[in-house]
């Protein structure tokens, strides 16, 4: 049997080893990173005090989510079994006195050299589970609710633009989600900036979402504008002309702009709110999406007048409510299915309650549970018949 000679590489190990962390990247963002005009990338957590009122995000806050412009990931570590090591070639510059060797010869070569420099028992992963990631229920906890005043203080001071970009930045630096996915939460909550007085210091900025019953007077008085003033909501309109329809003879403005163009951004067809931007002084044009309004206003309506099980009210009462308030000719488009899955309930077969956002995700979790259970069962009883069968065959 032939024998062959190898060359032999000294391998070595550096005594304390370095710290080092490996992150498994997907391959989108491998490839998005290594494009020539690469995303600033976030490192995001939930801050403890804005917390979402649920149960599963309070015990679980401790995480970090890497976020690109438009998409997050969340950062978990992966135990392994088999340990991976850092190694690092010889630069050719290794003496006899800088390397410690048991039982070597003294004549291996030190030029090649590879040495490890750091030992990795685990690896970070990125994950993006299958509900995806919503800012809705961290916005919702985070900001004040308007419901048509500010307890006297003087409001409807406009801010620049720059000034409303900071005030709504601060908001999302404490949002673990994507700035995408921050802005696409925002406008479906209907949040704005409130522009108010702050003592001393001219004018200042507080972001707010509206309450149900605020966006639902909001519509109201949208409606009525678009209908005296001959306003085709499908059809592209100026957002400053459905704004002075909705102004009164010598009144005093209802309510802020802000709000009035935050529900109009609401409902627009998809891009159009977003193509303004969240901080433009004014919005320019707009038309109404018929079929994501007539759904929001559906929830909305339902949410103002049925918030939860003791305030449910009759189903047909909320349908004939929900037909008042859109055009006419939108009227056939009102149905139970047209809402958001799980957005409502029946206690029993006359009346409907909302359903709120975190028991909503209650609801789908519970259902997830449910069909996982289930799923486990089945293949328990799958075991004891295929058991069963080779028994009887056997026999």
């Amino acid at each position: 049997m032939s024998t062959q000679a190898a060359r032999s590489i000294l391998f070595t190990h550096t005594s304390p080893q370095q710290g080092f962390k490996l992150l498994e990247l997907p391959s989108e963002l491998a490839e998005l990173l290594s494009s020539k005009e690469g995303p600033t990338l976030e490192l995001k957590s939930p801050s403890t005090s804005h917390l979402p009122n649920s149960s599963t995000d309070s015990e679980n806050h401790d995480y970090v989510n890497l976020c690109t412009p438009n998409r997050t990931y969340r950062i978990r570590q992966v135990q392994s079994s088999n340990p991976i090591h850092i190694l690092q070639p010889s630069d050719g510059g290794a003496r006899r006195g800088d390397i410690t060797m048991v039982g070597a010869d003294d004549e291996v070569n030190l030029v090649e050299t590879v040495t490890t420099i750091a030992k990795c028992g685990s690896t970070l992963e990125l994950h993006t589970p299958a509900e995806g990631f919503s800012a809705v229920s961290f916005l919702e906890s985070m900001l004040a609710v308007y419901d048509g005043g500010e307890g006297g203080e003087a409001v409807g001071f406009d801010l620049k633009p720059a000034e409303k970009e900071g005030v709504i930045r601060r908001v999302f630096d404490d949002v673990p989600v994507s700035q995408a996915q921050c802005e696409a939460g925002w406008i479906e909550i209907c949040a704005f900036v409130l522009g108010r007085a702050d003592k001393g210091k001219g004018a200042a900025g507080c972001c707010r979402r509206p309450s149900a019953r605020a966006k639902l007077e909001v519509w109201k008085r949208v409606l009525e504008g678009a209908v005296l003033q001959g306003i085709h909501l499908e059809q592209q309109f100026l957002v400053s002309d459905l704004w002075k329809s909705v102004l009164d003879d010598g009144d005093e403005e209802p309510f802020p702009r802000a709000l009035f163009e935050a529900v109009v951004r609401r409902v627009c067809e998809a891009g159009d709110g977003q193509a303004q931007g969240l901080v433009d002084v004014d919005m320019k044009w707009a038309s109404i999406d018929k079929v994501r309004c007539t759904r929001w206003v559906g929830e909305t309506y339902l949410e103002a007048m049925a918030p939860a099980l003791d305030s449910a009210i009759g189903r047909s009462e909320f349908l004939n409510a929900w037909k008042d308030h859109l055009p006419d000719s939108w009227r056939d488009e009102v149905a139970l299915s047209k809402l958001t899955e799980n957005s409502y309930r029946h206690p029993d077969q006359t009346t409907i309650y909302f359903v709120n956002n975190i028991d909503r995700h209650k609801i789908k979790k519970d259902m997830s549970t449910d069909a996982n259970t289930a799923t486990a069962a089945k293949k328990s009883r799958n075991w004891h018949e295929l058991f069963r069968n080779q028994k009887r065959q056997r026999n």
